[in-house]
C-alpha cells in the first residue's frame, strides 16, 4: 500500500501542495486527475524522493519511504528521462542494473519488456531516433525492467497512438492484477474512467474528490433527460425540484435537486402535459463532466 498523508509543499510564495493525503492500495489503479499545476508531478516527485516535502509523510506498505523502498518503485516521468543518444537495450540494461538486479537478469528483463512492449527490432536503435511514441514505450519499459512493486506513471498516455495506449492499458491491468499498486496521472479522462478502480481529483494542491467512478457519479448532481418535441421553451421553468435546464441532443437535460419520486413524478407530469414524451431517464455524468463541476469555482486552473 502506498500512503500520501499531509503532504504540502511550497515554492516561495506559491503553494503547490497543501495537506495533499491519498491512499493507492495493493491490486489498485488509482487515476490522479487535475489540471496542469494543480500538483500532481509534485506530489509524485516528493514520493520518488526527487523533491522533499515541507510536511507530511509518504509511506509504503505502513512505513516511512526510504532510499531503500523507494528502490521498490518503478517511475516514469512525464518528460524524457531517458539518454538520448545510447541504445535501448543497453540503457534498459543499465537501469536495471543500477536498481540491484545482476547482469543476466537485467539482460532477460529488458529482452523481454522490449518484446512485450513491441519495442525488439529497436533495441540498438538510439532513442533520439524513436518516434515519441515508442520513447514513451521505452520510458514504460524502464519503469518496468527492474520488476518493482509499485508503479508511480506521470501522463504515460501521453503521445500514444490508440495500438500503443492498448498495450499500455493491458500492462498497467496485469501489474494491477499482479498485486502492485499502480497510480498514474492522465488528461485523458475517457481512458482514466475506463481503466481505474479509484479516481482522485486534485484542485490547488488538494484533493477534493475521490473514490470509484460510479461513486463519484452517485455523489454527482442528479439529471435527468427529457424528450418532449412538442414541448415550448422554458417547459420546465418553475417545476419543483428543477435546479437549471439545459437544451441537448434528443431532448432536455434537468438538473434536480434530488431524485425522489415527488420530484420525478412532477417532472414527468409536467412534460407530459406539453404532450406525448418520448424518453425519459436519468442521465449519469461522465468523468470529464465530473470533473469539470469540481474544478467549476477555479476557472484559472480549468483554463490552464
Amino acid at each position: 500500500m502506498l500512503e500520501i498523508d499531509g503532504i504540502s509543499k511550497r515554492f516561495g510564495s506559491t503553494v503547490a501542495l497543501d495537506g495533499m493525503t491519498f491512499t493507492v492500495r495493493p491490486g489498485e489503479l488509482y487515476g490522479f486527475v487535475g489540471a496542469n499545476g494543480a500538483g500532481k508531478t509534485t506530489t509524485m516527485r516528493i514520493a520518488l524522493g526527487v523533491l522533499a516535502a515541507d510536511a507530511g509523510e509518504v509511506r509504503l506498505e505502513g512505513r516511512a519511504l526510504d532510499a531503500a523502498s523507494r528502490r521498490r518503485i518503478g517511475y516514469m516521468p512525464e518528460e524524457r528521462g531517458l539518454y538520448p543518444r545510447m541504445a535501448v537495450g543497453t540503457q534498459l540494461r543499465y537501469l536495471a542494473e543500477l536498481r540491484g538486479r545482476s547482469a543476466a537478469q537485467a539482460r532477460e528483463a529488458a529482452d523481454r519488456w522490449t518484446e512485450r512492449l513491441g519495442l525488439a527490432e529497436r533495441r540498438a536503435d538510439e532513442v533520439q531516433r524513436l518516434s515519441l511514441g515508442n520513447q514513451q514505450r521505452v520510458q514504460l519499459a524502464a519503469a518496468l525492467v527492474a520488476e518493482p512493486d509499485v508503479l508511480v506513471l506521470d501522463e504515460p498516455f501521453s503521445g500514444l497512438d490508440p495500438v500503443a495506449v492498448d498495450v499500455m492499458s493491458e500492462v498497467l491491468r496485469e501489474r494491477r492484477d499482479a498485486g502492485a499498486p499502480v497510480v498514474f496521472s492522465s488528461h485523458q479522462l475517457e481512458l482514466v474512467e475506463r481503466l481505474c478502480d479509484r479516481v482522485g481529483i486534485v484542485r490547488a494542491g488538494r484533493l477534493v474528490a475521490e473514490g470509484a467512478v460510479a461513486q463519484l457519479r452517485d455523489a454527482s448532481a442528479v439529471e435527468v433527460v427529457v424528450d418532449a418535441p412538442h414541448a415550448p421553451p422554458g417547459w420546465a421553468d418553475g417545476v419543483p425540484g428543477v435546479a437549471r435546464t439545459r437544451d441537448a441532443d434528443g431532448g432536455t437535460v434537468l438538473t434536480l435537486a434530488d431524485a425522489s419520486e415527488a420530484t420525478l413524478g412532477g417532472v414527468l407530469d409536467a412534460a407530459r402535459a406539453t404532450g406525448p414524451v418520448h424518453e425519459f431517464r436519468r442521465r449519469r455524468p461522465t468523468l470529464a463532466e465530473i470533473y469539470r463541476d469540481a474544478v467549476a469555482d477555479h476557472g484559472s486552473e480549468v483554463a490552464a
